[in-house]
């Protein structure tokens, strides 16, 4: 259990979150109890592309970049590139809401004293199922966050066939 002090910052980080957007104070609370705060400083490794995927991250403060892998893709110049940067009330990992499935891209901690919220996908889903509205919500608000992220890969992946230069021989 969170002591009292700790309970109130992890409610004000959780107020920041896109996807706690409408939630009450009392829906905060009991999504509070779940979390667990991890410090991480720049360069730590979160998440490793290809592994696992159980936990929804909330960033409480600093930043974190998404790295996918491009040795796969013959790319021999860089191993990993960055495809965003996330920063604090951003979550990410939460795919494994949905599917258990593995994860597409690694995650690695931007900056110094990057704090972390981690919630376990199983507790989650739990409190989705004993409280409906939370429930609701929370999946509402995952939409409209994960819906919003293809939209801005849509753009960027439109913009790179657009603007890219073409070889006239």
């Amino acid at each position: 259990m969170l002591n009292s002090q700790t309970m109130n910052n992890t409610v004000s980080f959780l107020k920041q979150g896109d996807i706690f957007y409408q939630f009450t104070p009392t829906q905060l609370d009991l999504v509070a109890n779940l979390c667990q705060e991890v410090v991480f400083n720049a360069g730590d490794l979160i998440f490793q592309e290809n592994s696992g995927s159980k936990e929804l991250y909330v960033i409480a403060q600093g930043e974190v970049d998404i790295l996918i892998n491009r040795g796969a893709t013959g790319d021999s110049d860089k191993k990993e590139t960055a495809v965003a940067r996330l920063r604090r009330g951003q979550s990410f990992g939460e795919v494994a809401l949905v599917d258990e499935g593995l994860r597409s891209a690694s995650a690695r901690a931007a900056q110094k004293d990057t704090r972390l919220l981690i919630i376990q996908r199983e507790k989650l889903i739990m409190l989705c199922e004993t409280y409906p509205q939370l429930g609701y919500r929370l999946m509402y608000n995952l939409a409209a966050d994960l819906a919003m992220k293809i939209r801005n890969t849509d753009l960027r992946i439109r913009e790179q066939l657009l603007y890219k230069p073409t070889d006239k021989k």
